[in-house]
């Protein structure tokens, strides 16, 4: 007899027209049928109005049969459902069919200010036919009556026949006696799932980005990457609300990349319509810089901590710590979820979303990427070197940071122009840039981590603790400072080769 397992594995699925009948199941040598009960069951999509959950490739489904019922959010590129029981809402007056709040929580940086509801449903009718030979079970064959219709103003429905069979993994024969029976009605290696055709009757009507500028031109390459990149911003948006690992920086990096793509690209769009956008990213930004903030000072702390001599560590620094940050980091949490749920964020969401679809290309972004991509991104570049002229006469923090900052944005503007300029040359060019990018980076971390340890210094005083660790991680943070200042002439040299940098005009 195969196992659960083994009719699992082996399932053979096939398709015919709506209200085939069942293929005949009678003569076959020592193998009696049982059909069970028929099975109703119902799945209803849930979508805004356009359609916006369908269009990230989002599925949010209400699953009903005989027995339960149960929400499924399927996110995109995920393979695992996250599951909730359809229960009786404790608020009265409430929709039972609406969707739980966990389930709209995920989902609202998508649907925005549209509300939720049915948009497609799939009805299905299935029988289950048990093949057994002396009480022993040789298969099972499903038939199932299968119903796809859209909802709203205007519906469109679809039916079928499905078969799926069952043989064990042992069985050839029985198997493909089935398979020809099957075929004997109509049946036929299976379509679309029912899911699958949903999507595709979902399809005409989602919103679709519009392509602006033919291809090569510098306008289809920066609308390609500022697609990428809002893509990015939604894909990480979900994972901030599920309180994902480095999902806060992930989105603050897109949100950094859209805004330095808009900044370093300006002479090739409207910046009528993206000066705005630049400023509410520049926001954004500030939003979920503190979360990210205190957990990068956080782990640098601790790890600075565990790696003292342990005579050099006094009282309980590492509860001090992680007192300190836990309140910080949850504060800080808060204020991302705010913002995320908040009005300015769904108005930001939806000018990205206009942005790609009416991209406000200039007359410069008709022309050919491989020489305006480079002409314009080469503007970035002096500003950098203007940045550094001023570093070498000002060695404050500040220049340095700001240094940072210009080197960022000429890091991303690089990435931008990759497709369209020569690879050897943007390739030795980023690599030089993420090196000066990285040490300043160091700096920049080593200035914030010894403020917090000022802080946390005088707290430890104030409670009556011993403050001498986070004075001695302070000396170690000014050293790294310092290194990296001495390092900082090389690292330009460096970055800034002549050859490396040939591709700007």
């Amino acid at each position: 007899m195969g196992s659960a397992t083994d009719l699992a594995s082996a399932t053979r699925r096939f398709r015919a027209p709506a209200g085939a009948s069942a293929p005949r199941l009678s003569g076959l040598r020592g193998v009696t049928a049982a059909a069970d009960p028929a099975v109703v069951a119902e799945t209803q999509r849930y979508d805004t109005d356009d359609l916006r959950l369908a269009a990230a490739g989002i599925r949010l489904e209400l699953a009903t049969g005989p027995d339960d019922a149960q929400w499924r959010l399927t996110l995109p590129g995920e393979d695992d459902v996250i599951r909730l029981p359809a229960t009786v809402p404790d608020v009265e007056g409430a929709d039972p069919h609406s969707p739980p709040a966990e389930l709209d929580e995920l989902v609202r940086g998508v649907r925005r200010d549209r509300s939720l509801r049915p948009v497609a449903r799939v009805r299905t009718v299935r029988t289950t036919t048990r093949l057994l030979a002396s009480g022993v079970l040789r298969a099972t064959l499903d038939r199932a009556d299968v119903s796809v219709a859209t909802l709203g103003d205007s519906t469109t429905v679809d039916t079928w026949t499905e078969f799926a069979l069952h043989p064990p993994a042992r069985g050839a024969a029985l198997a493909a006696e089935l398979e020809r029976r099957l075929g004997d009605v109509g049946a036929v290696a299976a379509g679309p799932a029912a899911d699958d055709r949903v999507d595709e009757l979902l399809a005409p009507a989602r919103p679709r980005r519009v392509r602006r500028g033919k291809k090569g031109t510098a306008g289809r390459v920066l609308v390609d990457y500022l697609a990428a990149q809002v893509d990015a911003l939604a894909a990480q948006d979900i994972r901030v609300r599920r309180d994902e690992p480095d999902a806060v920086h992930q989105m603050r990096v897109a949100s950094r990349r859209l805004r330095s793509a808009l900044q370093a690209y300006r002479p090739l769009v409207d910046r009528e319509r993206t000066d705005p956008l630049v400023d509410e990213l520049r926001d954004l930004g500030r939003t979920l810089a503190p979360a990210r903030d205190a957990e990068v000072l956080r782990e640098r702390i601790s790890a600075g901590i565990s790696g003292l001599d342990p005579a050099l560590v006094l009282g309980p620094v590492q509860a001090q710590v992680t007192r300190h940050f836990a309140r910080i980091e949850a504060e800080a949490r808060a204020a991302v979820l705010a913002e995320l749920d908040g009005d300015r964020y769904a108005r930001l969401r939806t000018a990205l979303d206009d942005l790609l679809t009416d991209p406000p290309l200039s007359p410069r972004a008709q022309k050919p990427a491989g020489k305006e991509l480079p002409r314009v991104a080469a503007k970035t570049a002096h500003r950098l070197e203007k940045a550094v002229a001023r570093m070498e006469s000002d060695e404050s923090d500040d220049a340095i940071h700001r240094v940072r900052k210009d080197a960022k944005r000429m890091r991303y503007a690089t990435e931008l122009a990759r497709p369209a300029a020569p690879r050897k040359q943007v390739k030795a060019f980023r690599t030089g840039l993420k090196g000066l990018q990285t040490a300043l980076g160091e700096h920049q971390d080593s200035v914030v981590s010894r403020e917090a340890l000022r802080e946390l210094g005088a707290q430890a005083h104030a409670a009556g603790d011993n403050g001498f660790t986070f004075g001695v991680l302070h000396g170690h943070d000014s050293a790294a400072a310092a290194l990296v200042e001495a390092r900082l002439p090389g690292l330009w040299d460096v970055a800034w080769k002549k050859k490396a940098r040939r591709w700007l005009r």
